[in-house]
Formats: structure tokens, C-alpha cells, sequence
């Protein structure tokens, strides 16, 4: 069988965080293989992913925009946009900008979390 991919691809154990292009969600990932121009994605848990996303690398700190080639529930082929890494430019803001949003959707879903904690918390006081 031929290689049909324009780059060749690396084997790789990253982690990654996934998230939409909006920000309003986030999930973790492992970066099974990488290239130039895309990644494999693999999922603890079966993902409904949307068709385009940021894939955030903290090891290698940079975030790859992508969309969606391919995907199995576990596992997804991401196609990056572009072959730059997205804030690559010699501008940290960019960048920054990038962390700053991911940083709030996860401030934000560490607050829900904290209310849905303290909410069971109560309810087992008030059964006691």
C-alpha cells in the first residue's frame, strides 16, 4: 500500500489538549502521531468532536489549528490549517492571547466544578 500523505508522520506519546474554536470546551488527548500537516488523536473516552479545533501541545508549547479529516469516537485525524503553528509568529500575543482563553474555559469549568462539589457536600450534611 502507498503513503498518500504529503509529510511524513512521527510516532508520538504528547499530551494534548483539544479545544473548539470558540473556547467553550476543552478535553485532553494523546498526540499518537504527528506531522507537518496533521496529527492522530486518541481519546480516553469517545468524543463527538466539532469539525474545527485548536490542538494545544504544552510540552513543545505551541497550538496547531485543524480541522477534523477523520474520526472513530476514540480516535480522530486532525489536518492542520496551516503548516505554522497557530501564534508562531514572533508576536507573543498571539500566543498569549491563546493561553489566556484556554486558562478561562478552565477557570470556568473548575467553578462549576466547585459548585457541583459544594451543592453534594450539602446535601449529605442536610441528610445527616
Amino acid at each position: 500500500m502507498t503513503e498518500k500523505r504529503k509529510s511524513a508522520r512521527q510516532k508520538s506519546f504528547l499530551r494534548g489538549v483539544v479545544s473548539t474554536a470558540d473556547y467553550n470546551s476543552t478535553v485532553d488527548c494523546l498526540v499518537r502521531e504527528i506531522s507537518e500537516t496533521g496529527a492522530r488523536l486518541k481519546f480516553a473516552s469517545p468524543k463527538t468532536i466539532t469539525e474545527n479545533l485548536d490542538l494545544h501541545i504544552p510540552i513543545k508549547g505551541k497550538t496547531f489549528r485543524g480541522k477534523v479529516a477523520w474520526g472513530d469516537g476514540y480516535e480522530v485525524g486532525l489536518a492542520f490549517k496551516t503548516n505554522a503553528a497557530v501564534g508562531a509568529s514572533h508576536s507573543s500575543d498571539g500566543e498569549l492571547s491563546v493561553r489566556v482563553a484556554r486558562l478561562e474555559v478552565e477557570i470556568t469549568a473548575l467553578k462549576q466544578l466547585i459548585k457541583r462539589l459544594q451543592k453534594n457536600n450539602e446535601n449529605k450534611t442536610e441528610a445527616v
